[in-house]
């Protein structure tokens, strides 16, 4: 597949993830969709959209967004919604969130262990191994 196909079929899964993820943000309010799933979900939102700009494999990047997802957590806990003055705005307060939680951080590496195993999928297919 070239890279525009490549280009192009990240950012159409990144659109609908990114749909799947307002609509969670929005309509559900249960206690394992939302909090867990939706967590998963971000880090494999965050993949796809830097696929788009960036088809090529990058060595370890599941790693590199799970490192980055628990650091935008880690500010959480020192409340940066409210440093950076967004606790008005829900948009924001969503999207940076603003509570800190420990599981947050454990779906976070599910999803990036998923993202991991679609790595490695896709390198066995190269190799033609798989």
């Amino acid at each position: 597949m070239n890279k525009m196909k490549k280009r192009a079929a990240y950012f159409i899964i990144f659109i609908f993830l990114l749909i799947i993820e307002i609509l969670i943000a929005l309509y559900i309010h249960d206690n394992f969709v939302r909090p867990y799933i939706g967590d998963v979900l971000v880090v494999i939102l965050i993949y796809t959209f830097l696929r788009t700009f960036i088809p090529d494999k990058i060595k370890l990047m599941p790693l590199y967004i799970f490192i980055f997802a628990v650091v935008v957590e880690i500010l959480q806990y020192f409340r940066i919604v409210e440093i950076l003055g967004f606790q008005n705005n829900i948009f924001m307060s969503v999207l940076i969130g603003s509570v800190f939680d420990i599981k947050d951080i454990i779906c976070y590496g599910i999803g990036c262990i998923i993202l991991g195993i679609y790595e490695l999928i896709l390198s066995l297919k190269s190799c033609n191994i798989y």
